[in-house]
């Protein structure tokens, strides 16, 4: 790849190697996830917990949102995405000035095999400024911090939460990002994650499992009636997060192509279909449907096809949503009931 010098500082608004499609699509995929964010988690955080809870819910999203922007564009964007300092993260540094955000053209998706045997992967380079692909990847980056604030609702306050986010947002969500997508040791052996079910879910909720475990339960008069304090507002900040994961699986493929439409459609069947099959479950166990469960269902089936959504046909996306309204489904409503350290969590 040639140096970010190469490009030159004086290029014009509307160079020859740019797809105005592409980013056009690239920068609409990155607000549709940023709404997911802010308002769609902040509103969804602040009405699904007890009324005494709701502000400092809101707050922690909305800190985490403006936090991981900064540190993103001054740090962590060259940590996931720049050059190698070790196999699974890059060299920190700021991602501010236009000489280094831009690329020519996308490198075809070969393997190179080495003179030593080893094998390098080429990185995918959009015909798009890499401004786009900065605000774009912050964008996941806030959610899945945002993200695992869910678990810490009501257990931790403001000001540990103002000291937890910049730390792991660099020493975890950096290294799981560069491993996989930013051409680290994950990527040179293939692994695939289309858009997230590594990189963002797992991660989210192994650290927030483990946060909540150590900072310890809530109270448990609170853990024995824990109602929503506005249904209302909490199916807003739901349809919010639904509608804007178009973006979030849409954007993964870098382009306005096949991919990114067949995920955008996947995503929404998988959705749909965890959303009915939490839903009819509720009906057949407890006599009546449930919003709070039909939320759940399609959030479960929203995560379930991320890793997949540009991957696979739309008739596994209906399969992989009946197995993400179940199996979760058992998970929550009849294991959590009989574990005792689920319980505790």
């Amino acid at each position: 790849m040639a140096t970010p010098e190469a490009y030159g500082t004086n290029l014009p608004s509307v160079p020859s190697w740019l797809n105005k499609g592409d980013n056009a699509w690239q920068m609409t995929a990155a607000t549709l996830v940023g709404l997911q964010s802010m308002p769609g988690l902040v509103i969804l955080y602040a009405s699904m917990v007890k009324k005494k809870w709701a502000v400092n819910s809101a707050f922690m999203a909305l800190y985490a949102f403006a936090a991981v922007l900064i540190l993103w564009v001054l740090l962590c964007y060259r940590m996931a995405f720049g050059d190698a300092l070790l196999p699974f993260w890059g060299k920190g540094a700021p991602a501010l000035g236009q000489s280094f955000l831009v690329r020519r053209a996308k490198v075809p998706e070969t393997v190179r095999h080495h003179q030593d045997g080893s094998i390098k992967k080429p990185a995918t380079e959009p015909f798009y400024p890499m401004a786009t692909l900065v605000y774009f990847q912050f964008t996941f980056a806030a959610i899945t911090m945002i993200l695992l604030a869910g678990s810490v609702l009501g257990r931790m306050n403001i000001l540990a939460w103002m000291a937890f986010v910049p730390l792991w947002l660099v020493f975890s969500y950096t290294v799981g990002a560069y491993s996989l997508w930013g051409g680290g040791f994950l990527y040179q052996w293939g692994v695939i994650d289309y858009s997230g079910g590594y990189v963002i879910h797992l991660a989210s909720g192994i650290a927030g499992f483990t946060a909540a475990y150590w900072v310890g339960p809530r109270l448990k008069s609170d853990r024995e009636r824990f109602p929503p304090n506005n249904v209302l507002l909490m199916l807003a900040g739901a349809g919010l997060l639904w509608m804007g994961w178009s973006g979030f699986n849409g954007g993964a493929p870098y382009a306005a192509n096949i991919d990114a439409s067949v995920a955008v459609l996947n995503t929404n069947i998988c959705a749909a279909t965890s959303l009915l099959i939490w839903t009819s479950l509720d009906v057949i166990f407890f006599g009546k449907p449930s919003v709070i469960g039909a939320i759940q269902g399609m959030m479960t089936g929203l995560a379930c096809i991320t890793p997949g959504a540009g991957v696979v046909q739309s008739w596994a996306a209906i399969v992989i949503g009946v197995l993400s309204g179940s199996v979760p489904w058992v998970s929550m409503m009849i294991l959590h009931k009989k574990s005792t350290l689920l319980q505790k969590a």
